[in-house]
């Protein structure tokens, strides 16, 4: 198929678009493309997601089932786990986990399965597409010659380009359809057939220079995020030091219209994007010999605050005569943000870990995650309930649904890690 015979087939909508891994990038996008008349095939190796997305049910927070259903039953999306049903597809798009190390150095396994696979699969004219969030240069250095094991050339035989997903689960305001959609492509047809194909699903499309100006584009967003999370965090061991409230200091000083943006402090950073992308960023950097000091001091500030938690534990339980050995501590929240059911990378993991390692006796509550395990040691739900139990509660998720005028009743003490009982006032009540 040829440059304008795929241009031709997006501007009419009867492409074929093939995403691999269909998780909480994966599935929204492939919903946006199929409610507007796109057939989505969803490549998954894990069969119950496979046999769920058949079924017209949802796994992922921003897509109901009332959402997801429908277009299965249309025939606009279908899930397989058998890949050789790539080649029937135009456009693939690959949306797969990218984590870290132990070593803090990116592992790119899953782009290089994916792209194995994608390899013996791939047809003359595909265009394919890479949104996994990775270092500058992954696309060109590491997904283009993989593909062209095929014998096909990238920007002349199929088309190659680089968009960072921006999802933010639970975000009721922002998706797919309202965000801006980055594209960067291996040269000038790439980037146009790309920016073409997510015309479709998202109402503006912003193309760069290259597929490395769209990777780093993802990393300066995350770096950005990560950097202030670490100052307003500093600042917060500042101000408890001088015996201010961060909070107020915080509110006064996003009343200036101009010149500052309000971050917050917490009890760690999580998720998929923040605690990961800058190390990708950093991991590249130092293969050229550049120091990535705002990088590595982020990090440094944002992963000590576990333990900053677990040492006003200390202090606040020492003065109300209580020993944090043998105390009951129920950790509220484990999801790394609110209303979402995500514990990957949150800071309850390291709280509980850092609990149990100082003999406390360690409970959780989260409506939206009924297990966790830490350390090897599975913790079911403790529920909502006999809250006088505990020695203290400690909130790490703000949960809307839950009823802290109720956990401010029958509490006997509460350590608020992120304000949410800001508008409470108690002498039970400690902030962060």
């Amino acid at each position: 198929m040829s440059f304008e015979e795929l241009k031709k087939k997006i501007f009419e909508r009867k492409v074929k678009v093939g995403i691999i891994g269909f998780g909480y990038v994966g599935m929204p996008l492939g919903v946006e493309f199929a409610e507007n008349g796109i057939k989505v095939t969803a490549f998954e190796k894990d069969e119950s997601k496979i046999k769920s997305v058949n079924k017209g049910s949802s796994y992922v927070i921003d897509i109901k089932n009332d959402k997801l259903a429908p277009l299965v039953k249309k025939g606009n999306i279908k899930a397989t786990g058998d890949f050789s049903e790539l080649k029937k597809n135009d456009a693939v798009i690959i949306c797969v986990p990218t984590p870290l190390r132990k070593s803090k150095d990116p592992d790119v396994s899953y782009i290089v399965s994916s792209c194995k696979v994608l390899s013996e699969n791939l047809k003359k004219g595909m265009l394919v597409i890479l949104e996994s969030t990775t270092y500058p240069g992954t696309t060109s250095e590491l997904v283009k010659p993989i593909l062209e094991k095929s014998g096909l050339k990238a920007g002349k035989d199929f088309w190659l380009a680089f968009s960072p997903e921006r999802v933010d689960p639970g975000n009721i305001k922002y998706g797919i359809r309202n965000t801006p959609k980055i594209v960067g492509g291996f040269e000038e047809k790439s980037s146009q057939l790309a920016a073409e194909l997510y015309s479709i699903a998202a109402e503006k499309v912003v193309k760069v220079s290259s597929c490395e100006a769209a990777e780093m584009v993802k990393l300066l967003e995350n770096t950005f995020r990560a950097v202030n999370i670490a100052m307003i965090n500093e600042m917060a061991l500042m101000c408890e030091r001088l015996g201010l409230n961060i909070w107020e200091i915080i509110e006064a000083a996003k009343t200036k219209p101009f010149g500052f943006m309000p971050f917050y402090p917490g009890p760690g950073i999580g998720g998929h994007c923040i605690p990961l992308d800058p190390h990708y960023l950093g991991w590249k950097m130092k293969t050229l010999n550049f120091e990535p000091r705002f990088i590595e001091l982020a990090g440094a500030v944002n992963s000590a605050m576990p333990e900053y938690v677990i040492m006003r534990l200390y202090k606040l339980l020492s003065e109300n005569k209580k020993p944090l050995k043998g105390s009951k501590i129920l950790v509220l929240g484990a999801a790394y943000k609110a209303d979402i059911s995500d514990e990957r990378e949150s800071p309850a993991i390291d709280i509980i870990s850092l609990l149990a390692k100082h003999k406390a006796n360690v409970y959780y509550h989260d409506p939206y995650i009924k297990e966790i395990t830490v350390s090897g040691i599975k913790y079911k739900d403790a529920g909502f309930k006999n809250l006088s139990f505990y020695d203290c509660v400690v909130i790490i998720t703000g949960h809307s649904c839950i009823d802290y005028s109720k956990l401010l009743k029958e509490s006997k003490l509460i350590f608020d890690a992120r304000n949410v009982l800001k508008n409470f006032r108690s002498d039970k009540i400690i902030r962060l």
